[in-house]
């Protein structure tokens, strides 16, 4: 028996059904075919075919079916194979109006590239890939609720599947504490020059305030890392710091070359090198620095 699932989405999924209807026509499928349709209008003699089923009877048929075909549903897919199930799973997508985005394509390729299932993108292929399905041996599924979070997080954290918000979070909030930190780094600076504190000094306190604020910012609000131990902690700290001295030399040598050469007043060319060392820093913390595991705001 062969179980066909399009889940519970407001959108109609005929394409698929109209794919599994041929492949019976044509002679690949000859065993009894159960849908569950959802909010699908479609009418074949060929396939028993329900709206809704209840929880027991859908687990029922999928531990009956020798092969599930379904929709990019994560949760169906998931539910197949922890049963050990061969399943052959097609994509809803946006331009026939099936889904809201394409983001099915990519759930099914995670779990294709990892032998668990099947993948169909072009339709007029299910024939030949049901065929294929016969001497499929599915990868076993092993409970491991950690690496599971972890390829949920990364499908999420990737910049093809999150909301433009996600997508946009890094920046807007890495600019937001950028600015906090640099207001504290003028401010600093300033009050200390309103009490006679020369140019350097100034600039070395306002520094090493503004440096350890923004590694705590940066580290749990920005780029969000999570360190397992105290050794990558440790790591990760001195490579902020490192970075960050690399960068106050940035500073002073600009500060330097505004207001001694090019005769700007201090405050302004303050202002100027604080520009270019956020631009050099958000570039150390990308690339160099904050690279382990990152953490999802709920």
């Amino acid at each position: 028996m062969i179980l066909v699932v399009l889940g519970t989405q407001d959108k109609q999924f005929p394409r698929l059904l109209k794919a599994v209807d041929e492949a019976i026509s044509s002679g690949f499928i000859n065993e009894r075919v159960v849908v569950q349709a959802g909010q699908t209008d479609y009418q074949s003699s060929n396939m028993e075919i329900f709206d809704f089923l209840s929880a027991p009877e859908f687990d029922k048929l999928m531990d009956d079916a020798d092969l599930i075909i379904t929709h990019g549903g994560a949760g169906t897919i998931l539910s197949a194979i922890k049963k050990g199930k061969k399943v052959i799973a097609a994509p809803r997508l946006s331009k026939y109006m099936e889904h809201h985005n394409d983001h099915q394509k990519q759930i099914i390729s995670e779990f294709s590239k990892d032998g668990y299932i099947l993948p169909l993108y072009d339709f007029s292929k299910l024939g030949k890939l049901i065929i294929k399905s016969k001497n499929f041996h599915p990868r076993k599924f092993e409970s491991n609720t950690k690496n599971m979070d972890n390829l949920i997080e990364n499908y999420i954290l990737s910049d093809n599947h999150t909301s433009w918000f996600n997508k946009c979070f890094e920046g807007i909030s890495y600019l937001f504490f950028g600015f906090c930190t640099t207001l504290l780094n003028f401010l600093v600076f300033y009050l200390l020059r309103l009490v006679g504190c020369s140019i350097f000094i100034s600039n070395t306190f306002a520094w090493i305030l503004s440096v350890l604020f923004a590694f705590f910012t940066n580290k749990f609000f920005v780029f969000r890392s999570i360190n397992k131990s105290k050794k990558d902690t440790f790591l990760e700290g001195s490579l902020f710091f490192i970075c960050r001295i690399i960068s106050y030399f940035f500073d002073i040598g600009f500060l330097y070359l505004f207001v001694y050469y090019f005769h700007i007043s201090d405050l302004i060319s303050k202002i100027i090198s604080n520009i270019i060392v956020i631009i050099v820093n958000y570039l150390f913390s990308k690339i160099f620095i904050f690279k382990g595991e990152k953490k999802l705001y709920e």
